[in-house]
Parts: structure tokens; sequence; C-alpha cells
């Protein structure tokens, strides 16, 4: 079977096209470049990190393409993270990139070289179960990738393997210096893909207007200055610039008043107003095409609102505008913007977008 690797220098995704032509598949490896900025050290990352694709594919044995999506991502991904902070929300541009990015141009180009499949490195199964292509949990659930999936559709995921999914992160790195793979000790990315090191708040000044503002307690009271509402996500407490007052507790983010450009922040990491019993999520996505239940019918399964957080239980309701969602348990922090995936057993039924969320 002719399959195309999605590679992105690191070694995950290096083991994945590795284990593919072991296994005897007709093997391509495509680089995606979809940032062409260099950091503030003048450094643009993609340039290494197609260099280390190369340099892989040679030592594998297979041919390797890279392919300029740019455009497409500033257009599909970048315009909607700018929106989203103008909003003083916080989105997730990667859970977006795998739906606009690698599951669509990529797809598609991996479809044009007569490929049946588009292998990633991402920690997830997939498996046709009843006619359906189901997308299932990884087994290293500290590396569980599926949060980052949950948006694809039904025929994106139907065209998806994950060779690295029955892997431990330990498994993959041995695997690659037996095959003398020369990213196997290559560290992790971290963060999101197009900021990499440096500093977030700078990057973001370069694309969006900063506006000051005061930083309030809940009953009005000024307790600072912050540098711009964008900067700032619910449940935060590094930054702030606030010490010596009230009961000496720790501040944290609990709200933004957006109309008056206010910060508003409480003492104490218990506070109330950090939690919330229920929350309503925007354009859902159905892995299999559909919602698991009808429209204003409660439904009970596990949710996750951050990539590695533990699966929590809720009652989603499938409404004609989004999913309403009841939590067991009061949670935290649950920010406006973040992606929220849905499961049942080893099952992501799929995702959404949180709007909103109250006690």
């Amino acid at each position: 079977m002719k399959v195309v690797v999605g590679m992105s220098g690191g070694v995950d995704s290096s083991v994945a096209a590795y284990l593919l032509k072991r296994e005897g598949h007709d093997v391509i490896g495509v680089f995606m470049n979809n940032w062409e900025e260099k950091d503030e050290n003048g450094v643009c990352t993609s340039q290494q990190d197609w260099a280390d694709v190369r340099d892989v594919c040679d030592t594998i044995g297979i041919p390797y393409y890279s392919v300029n999506y740019a455009r497409e991502y500033m257009d599909r991904v970048f315009s909607h993270f700018l929106s989203e902070y103008k909003r003083g929300r916080t989105p997730n541009p990667d859970v977006l990139c795998n739906r606009e990015i690698k599951f669509a141009p990529l797809l598609n180009f991996a479809m044009s070289l007569g490929a049946e499949k588009l292998a990633t490195g991402h920690f997830a199964g997939v498996e046709k179960r009843d006619g359906l292509f189901r997308l299932l949990r990884a087994k290293d659930e500290n590396k569980d990738q599926t949060y980052f999936l949950c948006l694809i559709s039904q025929n994106q995921l139907s065209h998806a393997m994950f060779p690295v999914t029955n892997l431990t992160k330990m498994e993959i790195r041995d695997l690659a210096r037996e095959a003398g793979i020369p990213v196997s000790e290559k560290k992790d990315s971290t963060g999101v893909c197009f900021i990499g090191e440096r500093n977030f708040k700078k990057f973001l000044s370069e694309y969006l207007p900063a506006q000051p503002g005061d930083i309030v307690t809940p009953n009005g009271e000024k307790v600072g200055r912050h540098d711009g509402l964008m900067y700032y996500t619910l449940g935060q407490r590094r930054g702030l610039g606030i010490g010596g007052r009230g009961t000496c507790e720790r501040w944290f983010v609990v709200d933004k008043d957006l109309k008056n450009n206010r910060l508003i922040v409480e003492q104490g990491e218990s506070s109330e107003r950090l939690f919330t019993k229920c929350a309503f999520a925007e354009a859902p996505s159905w892995l299999i095409g559909e919602a698991p239940i009808d429209l204003g019918k409660p439904f009970s399964c596990m949710a996750r609102f951050r990539h590695r957080q533990p699966l929590t239980p809720v009652i989603i309701t499938p409404e004609k505008d989004g999913v309403y969602i009841e939590f067991e348990a009061d949670q935290r922090a649950i920010t406006p913007g973040q992606a929220v995936a849905f499961y049942k057993g080893d099952e992501c039924l799929g995702g959404a977008t949180i709007d909103w969320a109250k006690r």
C-alpha cells in the first residue's frame, strides 16, 4: 500500500515512517512548511526540521517532498488564532491545524501522489467498527493526542494512519536508536508550533495592538495594571505583578471585563470564581458524522478540556447550535476558545469549542 507520512523532523513521525517501510509499504515522506517567519534570534526552525526530514528519509531509504502551506495556514488557522485573542479568548491552533491543514491540503497532496493513507506520528489509534472509522486513545495515556484530532471529519479519519499508537515514547526512541535514525535523541517540540521557544507576549504584540488597563478585584478595587487582556488566561497566576496585598495568597485571573478593558483577579487557588458547573461549546464536530444521541437528549460520557488533562465525567446535551455540558464535579478554569474533546470508553467521539462556562 502506498502511504504518505507527514514528517515534522521529530522522532515520532520518523519512527512512523520507519515502521511502515519495515512492514513493506510504499512510503513517501512529506514535510509541511506552514510558517515562514524567523524567530527573535533570526532563526527559521523549519529549515533545521526540513534538514532532519531529509536525513531521516535518506537513512530509511524513502523518497521525500516539501510542501508549502504558509498561505493556507495564515488564512485557515492563524487568522482565527488572532481573532480569538481579540475577543479575549484562548484558542488552540494545533487542534485547528489538524483539520484545516494536515488532513486537508496535505491529505489532498497525498491522494494526488496515489497514496491510500496519510500517516502521522500522533499518539492515537484508528479502527473500523460497524462500517465507520473510530478514533481511539493511545496506549500511552500520558502521550495520548486524540484531543488534538477531535475536530477532524469521518472522511479525513478514513484516510488516517497512526503507526506509533501502541508504543510508548521510550519504545519509540529505542526503535529510532536501533534503526540509526538521526533524530533519536531530538528534543520534543513544545507549545504552539509557529511560536516555538520565543516569548509569547512579544510574539503576540507584533500582530495585535496591546491595550493596557486596570487589574481589579471582583468588587472593583484596583490592585495593578495589565499589559493587555489578550496576554492573560483564566486561572493564570504568573506575570500579574501583584504582591504584598490582602491575605498574601497568590492572585489568579478569574475573569475578563472586555467592555471596560479590566482584568479581574482574586486571591486564593480555591476561589469559587475559578470553578464552573456547566459550559456551552459551539461548532461541534462528531467523528462518525453525527451526534451520539438525538438533539435535546442528555448523554453521559467523559471529556477533556486540555491536552494531558485527566478525563472527567460529564453529561452532554446536543443542541441545535452546540453542546451543553454539565460537570459531575466543578471544573477549574474552563476557558472560552479552548477545545473540548468527548470520549466514550476508548473512543474519541469528537469535539467542540468552549463558548462560555459558568457556575
